[in-house]
């Protein structure tokens, strides 16, 4: 396994070491003993999630407040533009955000800490998207930011309007937003 920082350091690239033949691939997408040898942390895991998603579907920005959750995500089939952003206020990258693209072909998985908002654009025909989090959905405390927030102005690689859900259609402006000490 290979970690790789982005432009924010808390925010990992993991990539995994893939073992290829005629037959097709094999790796390994978790271990917990060398997740903590390679990073540092003692991260527990206690859900698993799987989605789906036709082209252009943009999801998030999405986070959740007094129950926030760390994840490690990655793609099985097509591909995203995954994003993640810095909402804790007392880190020099607050405000800032970090993305790469995520699929199949590429085996990476993104590392994304607790006190962050996370989303992602389908860039091919569909995308199934997995993620494991440190702590359980609780839809009470879940939050949403405009994906197009100005004062982010995220790089979404789109050509064409994204396909939204009305929770993410309506998100909260940056700076009206809940954050994270």
């Amino acid at each position: 396994m290979k970690i790789i920082k982005t432009n924010i350091p808390d925010v990992l690239i993991v990539e995994p070491k893939v073992f290829g033949d005629t037959r097709g691939f094999f790796f390994e997408s978790f271990n917990q003993k060398k997740w903590r040898d390679v990073t540092g942390l003692n991260t527990v895991f206690v859900q698993d999630n799987h989605s789906r998603s036709e082209k252009n579907v943009l999801r998030g920005l999405h986070y959740q407040v007094l129950q926030p959750q760390a994840k490690l995500v990655r793609v099985v089939r097509g591909a995203v533009f995954d994003v993640a952003v810095d909402l804790r206020r007392s880190s020099p990258t607050f405000g800032r955000w970090t993305g790469t693209e995520l699929s199949e072909n590429n085996y990476r998985q993104m590392w994304i800490p607790e006190g962050f908002a996370h989303g992602f654009l389908v860039l091919s025909d569909a995308a199934e998207f997995l993620y494991k989090t440190t702590d359980y959905w609780a839809p009470e405390y879940e939050r949403t930011i405009a994906w197009n927030d100005p004062d982010l102005a995220i790089a979404w690689p789109l050509k064409t309007t994204p396909i939204l859900s009305n929770k993410d259609a309506g998100g909260t402006a940056f700076h009206k937003a809940e954050k994270f000490p």
